[in-house]
C-alpha cells in the first residue's frame, strides 16, 4: 500500500522581529467622561488608563496591519518573499469578506497563505500558536502574526461597560526556524457558557430586519469578566509555565492582554510571580487595543528599557467568546 510523504519543519521556533503601530491620537480620559457621567479619577482607578490612543477616521485595520508589519520584517531582516504565511487576528475589520490578511499581504508584496482569525484579545497568542505548529511542521518557514483592532468603530460612547476602555492599534512579529526553543508550549481553549459576557449588542440580521435597532456595539459584564480573568486566567498561565519546563520563579517578563490594572495586577498575585518580574502595563497609555494588545505592551516594555532580547516572558489573551491563550517566549 502507498503512504503519503509528510513535511517536517525545524524543533524550535522562535520571535525574529516586532513592529507595531498606535493609533494617531491621544485621548485623554477627560475627553470621555461626560457621556458616562463619570471623571478622570474614576476611570483610573477602575481601569489604570490615563489615555487611550485611537485611529483616524481613514485609518482602517488594513493599514495599521501593514505598518506593523513593515517593522517587524525590518527587525527580522526578512523580505516580503521570505513569508510563507499570514495570519491577521481581528474583531474590528468591517467586512464579513474577505478578510484582511490577503488585503494585508497583497499591500506587502506577499502571494503566500493568508487568513484571519477571530479570538478577540487572545487572537495574538491563538496565533502564535498556529504560527509555531506551521514552522515546526514544515508548513511555512517563517510566519507573519499581526493583531489589528480599530476598536473605536465599535462603541457606543455613552456605555459605562468598555467604551471608555477601548484603543485601536496593530501589532507583529514574525515567527521562523530557531537554534533553541523561543516558543513554549501553547495552553489554550474556550468557555463558550460565557459567551454573554462580552458581545455585540445586536446581530447584523437583526440590524437588517428591524429599523429602529442602532448599529451594533461592544458591550461587557464587567464584574463578571473581572472575576473570571482574574481568577480562572491564573491557572491556565501556571500550566504554561509547566509546560516550558519553567516555574513561576523562571519569568523575567509577565506580558498580559491589556484589559484592566486591576486585572493584571491580581494576576501577578494569583500566579506567584517573583517580586521582580517585569509587568507589561501599556494599557495606562494605549488602552485596552484587544488582539494588538501584547505585542504592544512587549514594544513599550523593550523600547523603555525596561526588557531585553532574550528574556524569558510569559503572555496571556483572553477576552470575548470567551477564549484564552498562553505560552512562554524569548523575546526577539
Amino acid at each position: 500500500m502507498s503512504t503519503l510523504n509528510i513535511t517536517r519543519g525545524p524543533e524550535f521556533t522562535a520571535i525574529l522581529g516586532l513592529g507595531v503601530f498606535r493609533g494617531e491620537q491621544v485621548v485623554p480620559n477627560d475627553d470621555l467622561i461626560e457621556p458616562i457621567n463619570s471623571s478622570d479619577e474614576w476611570i483610573q482607578k477602575m481601569t489604570g488608563i490615563r489615555t487611550r490612543v485611537r485611529a483616524e477616521h481613514d485609518t482602517s485595520v488594513v493599514d495599521m496591519s501593514v505598518a506593523a508589519a513593515e517593522q517587524a520584517l525590518a527587525q527580522a531582516s526578512l523580505s516580503a518573499a521570505e513569508i510563507d504565511a499570514v495570519i491577521v487576528s481581528t474583531i474590528t475589520h468591517p467586512h464579513i469578506t474577505p478578510g484582511a490578511a490577503p488585503e494585508v499581504a497583497d499591500r506587502l508584496g506577499i502571494t503566500a497563505a493568508a487568513w484571519d482569525i477571530s479570538a478577540a484579545c487572545a487572537g495574538y497568542t491563538y496565533g502564535i500558536s498556529q504560527a509555531d505548529a506551521l514552522v515546526r511542521a514544515g508548513s511555512a518557514r517563517n510566519v507573519l502574526v499581526i493583531g489589528s483592532e480599530k476598536m473605536s468603530d465599535w462603541v457606543d460612547p455613552a456605555d459605562r461597560s468598555i467604551s471608555y476602555l477601548l484603543g485601536d492599534a496593530a501589532g507583529a512579529v514574525v515567527v521562523g526556524p530557531a537554534e533553541s526553543a523561543g516558543i513554549g508550549p501553547t495552553i489554550w481553549g474556550s468557555d463558550g457558557s460565557g459567551a454573554h459576557l462580552i458581545r455585540q449588542s445586536d446581530d447584523w440580521i437583526t440590524v437588517r430586519d428591524n429599523d429602529d435597532v442602532a448599529f451594533p456595539t461592544l458591550f461587557q459584564e464587567g464584574p463578571s469578566v473581572f472575576k473570571w480573568a482574574s481568577f480562572k486566567m491564573a491557572p491556565v498561565a501556571l500550566e504554561a509555565i509547566a509546560a516550558a519546563g519553567l516555574t513561576p520563579d523562571d519569568i523575567q517578563v509577565f506580558i498580559p492582554h491589556q484589559a484592566n490594572v486591576r486585572i493584571i495586577d491580581q494576576l501577578v498575585k494569583q500566579i506567584g510571580l517573583p517580586e521582580q518580574v517585569v509587568v507589561g502595563k501599556d494599557i495606562t497609555d494605549s488602552g485596552n487595543t484587544s488582539a494588538a494588545s501584547i505585542p504592544l505592551a512587549i514594544e513599550r516594555l523593550m523600547r523603555d528599557g525596561a526588557a531585553k532580547s532574550g528574556d524569558i516572558a510569559l503572555q496571556i489573551g483572553f477576552g470575548a467568546g470567551l477564549v484564552y491563550a498562553a505560552q512562554v517566549v524569548v523575546l526577539p
